[in-house]
């Protein structure tokens, strides 16, 4: 996955999921803030992540217990959107029950810029 002699990354923690992230990725990651502190972002804005659970630059690895503090990853909004449609269907035989609801998962992509 990673080159660990060469590269730098860490482990971040964001949403409720942990992604492994290193300077220059594109990372995809689900919408950010609840609905009533609804962050939006545009393109180019920045943006950084301070839940940092582990971190290594090729020579020293810190593991955060369980984050490590002063940590921080910074990136760029790189693209905001939605997801494919996924539809639920909800359906009982021999009782005239159909329901049918969709949804798109709102997503924005960032650009991982350094990890510090």
């Amino acid at each position: 996955m990673y080159s660990v002699e060469t590269m730098q990354y860490a482990v971040i923690k964001t949403g409720g999921k942990q992604y492994v992230v290193a300077p220059g990725d594109l990372v995809t990651i689900e919408k950010l803030g609840s609905r009533s502190l609804t962050q939006d972002f545009k393109r180019g804005d920045a943006i950084s992540f301070d839940e940092v659970l582990l971190t290594d630059d090729g020579a020293k690895t810190v593991i955060g217990a369980p984050m490590i503090s002063g940590a921080k990853v910074t990136g760029t909004v790189f693209s905001v959107g939605r997801a494919k449609k996924i539809e639920v269907v909800k359906y009982k035989a021999k009782s005239r029950y159909l329901k049918r609801n969709g949804h798109r998962q709102p997503f924005i992509k960032v650009k991982i810029d350094a990890v510090a």
